[in-house]
């Protein structure tokens, strides 16, 4: 189930008469950030663990380009698609006010 931000209004039929609406874009999920010294970087290598300022629990972030768009929960999907990962949306921003 999403939560709708303030002021954000259904738009999942998307208005279809706008040439727009069948561009598709690319949503980056952000799990996380490393900020290892680089030294410690360039003793990286094969099975090395480089951990991130998140937990397995937290939420995700997904972006357009810089801007923060929504965030949820990473879920694994089920049947024919088993083991491909999914982001469940939690959050959704109002895309002209952004997400706080």
């Amino acid at each position: 189930m999403t939560d709708k931000m303030p002021g954000q209004t259904n738009t999942a039929a998307g208005d279809l008469s706008n040439p727009f609406s069948a561009v598709p874009i690319e949503i980056t999920v952000s799990v996380g950030k490393a900020r290892p010294l680089v030294r410690d970087l360039l003793k990286l290598g094969r099975d090395a663990v480089l951990p991130l300022d998140r937990r397995v629990d937290d939420a995700v972030e997904l972006y357009v380009g810089e801007r923060l768009i929504a965030r949820g929960q990473l879920e694994e999907l089920e049947g024919d698609q088993k083991g491909q990962l999914a982001v469940r949306l939690t959050e959704v921003a109002n895309l002209q006010d952004g997400l706080e």
